[in-house]
This record gives structure tokens, sequence and C-alpha cells, in this order.
């Protein structure tokens, strides 16, 4: 086969590739605008139903008005991640000069409500300029400190974020004080919807397979380093800005 003839070959598979992207994008959003609308009515008459009749309902009842309530918070999360996971990637890349310092800020704002309920302490390092988009990447941030902060199991955790320069890359790693994760389950943690604690703990089992994906859409990589009762290190690599 000609140079040409698979450079064609794989400019129609790219072609392919992005009006696939498109329509699986397409469809989890129509899907997932479908479903909240019904969701939004669960939740609200569910709240509604414990207002009104505070006081006069049963313990049962009470406990069953919760677990609605409960299924439809994480109904509603599990969408807005699947959009979020459908959505990255599917369109064209545009990077740009990206201040990490504004992206740790943005994220921190986000998960101030994690941080302040677990007493949680967040440190980093100076941050540099990557070549990225500001609201992937803060996503990014956002789901590695939310994990960070509710997979640790201590009264106080401690999360901090550093980078290093290797060459046309900067490697920004995020540390906490948790658990750690078996080397045999490493490598299925950013698999969808795997998840290694069940409901032990929340979540929807898209977080670090977005992360995964949108890094990779950055041109980058991700992977953890960690090993029981020695915490966990997520590591991503994005380019220099310079």
């Amino acid at each position: 086969m000609s140079d040409s003839s698979h450079d064609s070959e794989e400019g129609e598979v790219a072609r392919l590739r992005k009006v696939l992207d498109a329509e699986f994008e397409e469809f989890v959003s129509m899907a997932a605008h479908n479903l909240r609308e019904p969701l939004r009515d669960v939740a609200s008459f569910s709240q509604l139903m414990a207002e009104t009749y505070a006081g006069r309902l049963d313990s049962d009842a009470g406990v069953f008005l919760g677990r609605i309530q409960e299924g439809a918070a994480r109904m509603q999360s599990l969408l807005a991640a699947m959009v979020d996971y459908a959505a990255t990637g599917a369109g064209e890349r545009q990077l740009s000069p990206t201040d990490m310092e504004a992206v740790l800020r943005q994220a921190l704002l986000c998960a101030e409500k994690q941080i302040t309920e677990r007493s949680a302490i967040v440190t980093h390092d100076a941050l540099p300029g990557v070549y990225g988009d500001f609201d992937i990447l803060t996503k990014v941030l956002h789901h590695l400190i939310r994990n960070a902060i509710e997979y640790c199991g201590l009264p106080s955790p401690l999360v901090h974020i550093s980078c290093k320069r290797v060459d046309a890359d900067w490697v920004l790693s995020v540390r906490d004080n948790g658990p750690g994760i078996d080397p045999v389950f490493q490598g299925r943690i950013f698999e969808v919807f795997k998840r290694l604690h069940g409901k032990e703990y929340p979540g929807n089992g898209l977080g670090l397979a977005f992360c995964k994906k949108a890094i990779e859409w950055h041109g980058g990589r991700m992977w953890v380093e960690s090993a029981p009762g020695a915490g966990s290190t997520f590591c991503f690599t994005v380019a220099a800005a310079d």
C-alpha cells in the first residue's frame, strides 16, 4: 500500500471516529435531558412530601423518602458525569495557554463543600502554565481532589498538588494520605463504572475514567502510584505552555 493510500485510509478512519463520537455525544446528551425532567419531579415531590407531612409519618416512611431522595440525587450526578464523559474528545481540540494556578483555584471552589465537611488540608506547589483547556483541566483537578478526600478514611485528609518538568511536558501530581491501592487493581480504577469499594464510598464510577480520557484528549497520559497503607499519587502530563 502506498503512503498516500495509507494516509487516505487513516484520514477516513479519523473522520468516521469524529462522526461516531459526535453522534454518541448527542445521544447521551438527549437521553440525559429526557431523564432529568422526571428525576426532578421525583426529587421535588419527595421533598414536598417530607416537608408537608413532617411529624405525621412513621419512622419507616421517613427512611423510605430519604432513600428516594438519595437515589434521585445519585442518578442526577450520574447523568451529569455521563454527559461530561461523552462530550470529552467529541469536538475539535482547541487548546490554549492555561494557568494551572487559576485552574486549581476554580477546582478548590468546586470542592469547597467536601473540604469543609472533612476538614481536609489541601496544599500545593507553585503551578505552571500549560497548553490545555481551562474547563476540562478544572474538572480533572476537581475529580482528583474530591476523590483524595472522599476515599481517605482518616479524620483529616491531607492532599498535596505538585509538579515537575519532564522534557516538553509538565507532570502534575495529586497525592493523598489515604489507604492506598493494591497494584493488582490500579489499572482497573480508570475503567468506566469500575469501582473498588462499591457503595462503601460515594461515587458513580465515571470520575477517574473521565480524567484519563480528558488527559489523553490533551495528548497526555495519566497513571497512579500507590501501595496499600502508603496513600496514592495520581499523575498526569500536560504540554508546557512554552
